[in-house]
Order: C-alpha cells, then sequence, then structure tokens
C-alpha cells in the first residue's frame, strides 16, 4: 500500500513541534535518539499522510504516541482511536503512553517498545 510520509505541507508543522515538545517527549526523546534502543532508529514528529506521529521507527514500524491531559476528553480520544485505525490498517503497530510513565517507570516504557519488535 502506498501512502504519502513526511508531506512538504507539513514540514513547518512537524519542525514547530520539534522546538516545542512537551518534557515527556523530550524525556522519551532522550532514550530513543542515537540508535539507543536496540539499535533501532527512531524520528520524532513524523508524518504519516496527514498525520503527525510524536515517535517513529520505519525499520519495525513501531509509532509512539505520548497522551498528556488533552488526550482524556472523549472528543480527542475518538480522533486518537480514528486515527490508530488508519495507521494500523497502513501497517504499523500503535503504542500510547501517558506521559507520566515516562518519567515514573521510563525501563518499562522501553521494555514495550522492545516487545513491538520483529525479533
Amino acid at each position: 500500500m502506498r501512502f504519502r510520509s513526511n508531506r512538504k505541507s507539513l514540514k513547518e508543522t512537524r519542525q514547530y513541534l520539534r522546538t516545542h515538545s512537551t518534557s515527556a517527549e523530550a524525556e522519551l526523546w532522550k532514550h530513543l535518539k542515537n540508535k539507543q534502543i536496540e539499535g533501532r532508529k527512531f524520528r520524532r514528529q513524523h508524518s504519516i499522510e496527514n498525520y503527525i506521529v510524536d515517535f517513529f521507527c520505519s525499520e519495525e514500524k513501531p509509532i509512539i504516541e505520548l497522551d498528556g491531559d488533552p488526550h482524556g476528553d472523549y472528543i480527542q480520544i475518538q480522533k486518537d482511536d480514528d486515527r490508530d485505525e488508519r495507521l494500523k490498517n497502513l501497517g504499523y503497530k500503535i503504542l500510547r503512553f501517558e506521559n507520566r510513565f515516562v518519567f515514573h517507570d521510563i525501563e518499562w516504557v522501553k521494555i514495550e517498545i522492545v516487545s513491538k519488535f520483529e525479533k
């Protein structure tokens, strides 16, 4: 299935999101960058179709999303569910973590990410 990755029309938005990341995103990035998790390369604020995902590994196809308070309201939950369904249909594995887990149990987060890798 063919789809568009890192659309030029979303470049400015991706750049803005990278420079204005949340504290949880910045913390998780410390653990993902430079191939620190089993040698896998991750990108942050990567676009797939019209969606911008927090973190993405093209080799293994997991998408990692960090959720804070805005994701707790019903409308946002429904949007997230619709987006996740579309991305799953494209062959991606979606992992969602609440921000607090990045700060309180980063080792568990990393184990969960590795569990989605093909061995």
